[in-house]
């Protein structure tokens, strides 16, 4: 049977700031978009400044539009567990705020019950020496990030927060998940 490669399903994850994840993510054989920006809160259409105050309620955030012909939400999860510290409440290293909160926010029943399967099955193993504290809440509200937000990773290599925490991140995934790599980032389109 012929795989359909023009399947599109989503997912959306926060786990500190998301030129983080974007990078990670546009390297994943499968994935067709990603795109940063914040979920949920209070304001709507906010910008990144608001979003830094803490006081809007968002959620930093990649949208993954990947085909599950290529690779599933299981995948997606697995990945997403590996590259940041679901134990660090509102924080991922020097980032602080409720905006670089670890977070699944899932559109379906079916994201749901795996999202919440996979934290569980992680805790129960031990994998992690704290307790995980990644929320598992439904997508109520996505707004894209400005645009210079999308791709930052490829679009600023000599950014030093790109080349030492962005960067760690990416080769982390590179070693930890070979077989699942792309043979190119995904980039964004050229604007028109």
């Amino acid at each position: 049977m012929q795989q359909d490669t023009t399947a599109t399903d989503s997912a959306v994850f926060a786990g500190g700031c998301f030129w983080c994840l974007d990078a990670v993510f546009r390297n994943l054989q499968g994935v067709k978009d990603v795109v940063s920006g914040y979920s949920n809160g209070t304001v709507k259409n906010p910008t990144y400044k608001e979003v830094c105050t803490g006081r809007t309620g968002h959620a930093e955030v990649v949208k993954v539009l990947y085909n599950p012909a290529l690779t599933s939400y299981a995948d997606l999860l697995e990945i997403f567990w590996r590259i940041h510290d679901p134990t660090q409440l509102n924080r991922q290293g020097e980032d602080v705020g409720t905006q670089y909160r670890s977070g699944i926010y899932f559109m379906n029943d079916s994201q749901r019950v795996q999202a919440e399967a996979s934290r569980n099955a992680l805790q129960e193993a031990g994998v992690y020496d704290g307790q995980i504290v990644t929320e598992i809440v439904a997508l109520e509200r996505f707004y894209p990030a400005e645009e210079y937000h999308q791709d930052y990773f490829r679009q600023n290599p000599s950014n030093p927060y790109c080349q030492y925490v962005v960067g760690e991140k990416v080769n982390k995934f590179k070693k930890l998940f070979r077989e699942k790599l792309r043979e190119q980032p995904l980039m964004k389109p050229a604007a028109e």
